[in-house]
């Protein structure tokens, strides 16, 4: 009996086996830098919040406008009184005319339209200080769709960068194994004295060292990307865009004069929109603040039934309709300096707003001026990390070949492998840059990713 328990246990056990193995290795998914791009762009928490405030801010300037547009109201209703006497005077037949009769029971219902007449400027200028917000909620949401879009694409070249890291790092421990069983057998030959050995041996160890670094930081890279592009942590990543691929339209973009990437950055930049729209609505929440001591002009139309109503002389207990057609004219003289004090509260807002756009107009220039400095840098820093590496590899063939004959020591050749190494993962961290600094480039400009 225990027998079979074991053995259906174990079948259970296989059964479920795969279902466990799926469930703990997910599918890779294969990304390209637009992929990952487009990915964040979709799935970015900060992008939800920013779409939600512009919603927002368009609902709020329909609200606004809605005050110059006619209203109309619907009320009813039944009121309960008391019992009183019925008041009357007698007729010449005998009979009593009733003048006021016990109606316990009220019953009213009113229809009425509110036209604005005229609002001496104050409903367009709420309107536009609405409508500037809205701008101004757009282009932050702009703004914001960038920066996830140049996180995703910096955290892209990061992986990759980091696993090019990896696999440069694991050519040189796969170097260092047969450096260290060439050292060995010349040291257990007599060739060789036995520093020789532990020297390879430390340097083995510290290629070993650096490689398990890489590995954890193209980890948490891939970890980062993850996030960024709303998979589930953990997900392999395959990437399928060469770090050496140009990024499309900085050519373009880089050819230009600094004085005209200036220009279409102050055009094109977001930031500098949502500024000034910002300003824009503070200045036109100042004009509606001083037009609310302006007269306002309002006509009015209503129909009211009521049971009994008492516009109809004498009271009865029936239905009458009655109806009213008006013109009003509101002119507050005297708000006690609240409308004055509204008016210079925005009017600074919108100058320290003004203050701020000249700040970055400034601070835009500089950053533009880095930019440009930056791929030009990071372009010539490659060139030259790639002659780097062609010497440094040419150079640890040579030792090598030396310290085969006898002519070079095991240190000479170290150092050659060290440097081949330091220089394979220098020109990968170039590359890595280069692309970033492309991003960062175009980002600057205000060129859609």
């Amino acid at each position: 009996m225990r027998r079979l328990t074991t053995l259906a246990l174990a079948i259970f056990a296989l059964a479920l086996a795969p279902t466990a193995a799926g469930a703990q290795a997910p599918a890779a998914v294969t990304l390209s830098v637009d992929d990952a791009v487009s990915r964040a762009v979709e799935t970015a928490p900060r992008l939800g919040a920013a779409r939600a405030r512009e919603a927002a801010a368009a609902s709020a300037a329909a609200s606004r406008a809605a005050l110059g547009r006619p209203t109309v109201a619907v009320t009813s209703g039944i009121l309960r009184t008391n019992h009183v006497d019925e008041f009357g005077i007698p007729e010449p037949d005998g009979s009593t005319r009733v003048l006021f009769p016990d109606v316990p029971t009220n019953y009213q219902a009113r229809a009425e339209v509110d036209v604005p007449v005229y609002t001496a400027g104050r409903v367009g200028a709420l309107v536009a200080s609405a409508d500037a917000d809205h701008r101004a909620a757009s282009a932050t949401a702009e703004a914001a769709r960038a920066d996830v879009a140049l996180e995703a694409t910096s955290a892209y070249w990061s992986l990759v960068a980091a696993r090019d890291a990896v696999g440069v790092l694991e050519r040189a421990l796969a170097r260092a194994d047969a450096s260290l069983a060439d050292v060995r057998a010349r040291v257990n030959t007599g060739i060789l004295p036995p520093n020789d050995l532990l020297s390879s041996q430390a340097e083995r160890a510290r290629e070993r060292v650096s490689l398990i670094q890489a590995q954890n930081d193209a980890a948490l890279s891939e970890a980062r990307l993850d996030r960024l592009v709303g998979l589930d942590p953990g997900t392999p990543l395959v990437t399928s865009t060469p770090v050496d691929r140009e990024t499309p339209g900085v050519a373009a973009v880089a050819s230009q004069p600094l004085a005209t990437l200036i220009a279409r950055a102050r055009g094109q930049r977001p930031e500098r929109q949502a500024i000034e729209a910002r300003e824009a609505g503070q200045r036109a929440a100042g004009a509606a603040a001083l037009a609310a001591v302006r007269p306002h002009v309002a006509a009015l139309a209503a129909v009211e039934p009521a049971r009994p109503n008492t516009r109809f002389f004498p009271r009865a207990d029936d239905w009458h309709t009655s109806w009213d057609l008006g013109v009003n004219v509101t002119w507050p003289l005297w708000d006690g300096g609240r409308a004055r004090a509204d008016h210079a509260t925005s009017v600074a807002q919108a100058s320290a707003t003004h203050y701020e756009l000249e700040d970055f107009d400034d601070a835009l220039a500089v950053e533009i001026r880095q930019r440009v400095l930056d791929v030009q840098s990071a372009r010539a820093a490659l060139d030259a990390s790639a002659d780097a590496v062609a010497a440094a590899t040419e150079a640890r063939r040579v030792v090598g070949e030396r310290f085969d004959v006898g002519v070079a020591t095991n240190t000479d050749r170290l150092d050659a492998e060290v440097a081949e190494r330091e220089a394979e993962l220098e020109r990968t961290r170039l590359a890595a840059a280069l692309r970033v600094a492309e991003a960062q480039l175009l980002r600057a400009v205000g060129a859609q990713p």
